[in-house]
């Protein structure tokens, strides 16, 4: 699972709150994150590939949505692959973890193997968090068209450096002066644990109140697009709510265990003995919680992915299949329509203006349709619903 503690961990003189988690029922906590981390990344591999029966998933072309929902993806699968790896060593090689507890001792490669690991799992987390608030913020441009292909190098750029800047910077400060002689004490390892923190609770703050907007957003365009407001648009509007409520449930079932689980150790650490009768109960919550983190962390792969696209089914197609360039397509059908040019005549302009309502039609139903992408059932609604399907 992703927490700071793992950090902390590698310094051999570690708190006596991060010596209490990391000390209790190692090789059942590890089996516990190898197998979750597991079966998250076998699903979620399952559910991006291609099925059988079903058209491959398009990419928007004037939206960035569906790259950075790929993009979570990934980053959660080489998270998990790096829970995997790290908990692997833990449990096959014992007594290599144990050279880290050691002061002032002549092996660094645990060392490096614990800040290495630590920092991989931290980083990619971190970055899907950043990459998570950068899909709230695109959908609700896609509603207000002022987003694109274009905007995913700024996305790039925002989360790859605030999630190397913010790790960089959180470890240098808990390793000062150097690893094998960290500084002990709340005051030096909370800015380790704020920038690790501050992507999470932007997502928990943030994203519902941008999703809350997008949603309303949503509804003023199905009312604008022909003047009603239908059953149809109705359930469509519904469907993007219910998608985005799901996201966000996600979420906090995978990282409230964090909070709480640092909340509590945090209150331990203040104490001046934390092996006190008084604090049992504390401690019994803090390694529940502990637990319960290294189930759920590693799964949010898999349930994102649910609450993306849905259940995509067992029924995968590896065989490659030929794709329509879409520069094909277009010079075709442009040909065709050039190869007669009909006469000009007094309905140019309502033909035009015909034109211009339809292209802006097409541009409302291709920003609800990358808000509502893998949903069949809406994207058939949408269709039948557009002037195009109406012969407008």
């Amino acid at each position: 699972m992703a927490s700071p503690r793992l950090e902390t961990y590698c310094c051999p003189n570690r708190d006596a709150a991060t010596q209490l988690v990391l000390s209790f029922q190692p090789k059942v906590f590890c089996g516990v994150c190898i197998g979750s981390a597991s079966i998250s990344l076998l699903l979620t591999i399952l559910q991006l590939l291609p099925k059988k029966g079903q058209s491959p998933r398009k990419m928007p072309k004037a939206s960035s949505s569906s790259t950075i929902l790929l993009l979570i993806s990934i980053c959660d699968i080489l998270g998990g692959l790096g829970m995997i790896f790290r908990s692997s060593v833990w449990l096959g090689f014992p007594g290599f973890i144990a050279n880290i507890s050691v002061v002032n001792g002549t092996d660094v490669w645990p060392s490096t193997f614990c800040v290495g690991s630590a920092m991989w799992i931290q980083l990619l987390y971190s970055a899907g968090f950043w990459w998570l608030f950068c899909y709230a913020v695109d959908s609700y441009l896609v509603v207000r068209r002022s987003a694109g292909l274009s905007t995913i190098v700024l996305y790039h750029m925002m989360t790859w450096g605030l999630a190397v800047m913010l790790c960089v910077e959180g470890i240098a400060l808990l390793y000062y002066p150097s690893l094998s002689s960290c500084e002990n004490g709340l005051e030096h390892a909370i800015p380790h644990y704020i920038t690790t923190y501050v992507p999470l609770l932007l997502v928990l703050v943030a994203n519902p109140i941008l999703f809350r907007r997008t949603v309303s957003a949503v509804a003023s365009l199905l009312k604008g697009r022909q003047g009603i407001y239908t059953e149809n648009e109705r359930r469509l509007g519904t469907e993007i709510q219910m998608r985005f409520f799901k996201i966000m449930l996600v979420f906090v079932i995978c990282w409230s265990s964090n909070i709480i689980n640092e909340t509590l150790l945090f209150y331990l650490e203040m104490q001046p003995d934390i092996n006190e009768m008084p604090l049992k109960n504390i401690r019994s919550a803090a390694l529940i919680t502990w637990i319960i983190m290294g189930v759920l962390n590693p799964m949010q792969g898999f349930l994102f992915t649910l609450a993306f696209y849905g259940w995509t089914g067992w029924r995968v197609d590896l065989k490659w299949r030929k794709r329509e360039i879409p520069w094909e397509s277009m010079s075709s059908s442009t040909a065709g329509e050039n190869a007669y040019p009909s006469p000009v005549n007094y309905q140019s302009n309502i033909h035009d203006s015909k034109k211009i309502s339809t292209t802006d039609s097409q541009q409302t139903d291709e920003a609800i349709s990358m808000l509502s992408e893998g949903n069949t059932s809406s994207d058939e609604r949408l269709t039948r619903s557009s002037p195009i399907y109406q012969g407008w």
